[in-house]
């Protein structure tokens, strides 16, 4: 079995592979100060709840956006699964080709992503992985990385209101029952989502025209879901992407 791992900066999905099925999937919380020791003891505790003990697991692959929880989860992995991980970074095969001025500044995700989109459904590919962050990556239909956008996150932003207007409260990011609000939370619950609506939108077909053609949308990341319920300019729902990149990058260089 495969363990997939991708570190983000507000969350850890944790993926488990049998061969190219995806067995069981889990999310942990992004801690920078939590010990190897720590992290162990959930991720041991997860496979244990699936039925799968740590002699199932045989190879890791991991991507990193928070570079000190890299190290935490090579030593983890070394000290309790005597397995050393393979880290997306400088040197591994992706299959993708950069064509950024500066490579080595695309986060291992967003060439995790761009892999996985290319793999899975050709033609251009326009990602869009609406977490932390909200970002866009395009790749040609070749599998090139053409490059992308990179704008605040949904829940960002809504913590960003909530910090720096001392009458506005933190709230729950849901679907507004109309764009009226008719009191302050379901005024910025609709701010805040049928603005990131219209910010996918407007980029989106910025893109496509800056491309001359069509190219297929995939949303990923955790509020993917959220933004593809109210517009039509999203293809597909992809949760997973990001687990299956890993899948597919591992595979190319244990080859």
């Amino acid at each position: 079995m495969l363990l997939a791992i991708d570190i983000g900066n507000t969350s850890i999905t944790c993926g488990v592979f049998e061969k190219e099925k995806l067995q069981a999937t889990w999310r942990m919380a992004t801690v920078i100060r939590q010990m190897p020791d720590e992290y162990a003891v959930m991720l041991l505790n997860l496979l244990h709840y699936q039925g799968i003990e740590k002699t199932d697991i045989k190879d890791v692959a991991l991507c990193s956006v928070v570079p000190p929880l890299t190290a935490t989860f090579e030593g983890l992995f070394q000290r309790y699964f005597n397995i050393p991980a393979l880290v997306v970074e400088a040197g591994v095969k992706t299959g993708v080709r950069i064509r950024m001025d500066n490579p080595k500044e695309v986060g291992a995700d967003r060439i995790v992503n761009a892999a996985a989109a290319h793999y899975l459904y050709r033609g251009p590919i326009i990602v869009a992985d609406l977490g932390t962050a909200t970002t866009f990556d395009v790749v040609s239909k070749e599998g090139d990385y053409l490059g992308g956008v990179i704008a605040p996150g949904i829940n960002t932003a809504a913590e960003a209101l909530y910090m720096r207007a001392a009458k506005l409260p933190r709230i729950e990011l849901i679907h507004p029952t109309r764009v009226i609000g008719n009191n302050t939370i379901s005024a910025m619950q609709s701010g805040i989502v049928y603005g990131y609506v219209g910010l996918v939108e407007g980029i989106v077909a910025r893109i496509q025209r800056e491309l001359g053609g069509q190219a297929k949308v995939v949303a990923t990341g955790g509020y993917a879901g959220l933004i593809a319920d109210e517009t039509k300019v999203i293809d597909e729902i992809n949760p997973d992407l990001t687990l299956v990149g890993l899948r597919l990058i591992y595979q190319m260089n244990r080859m």
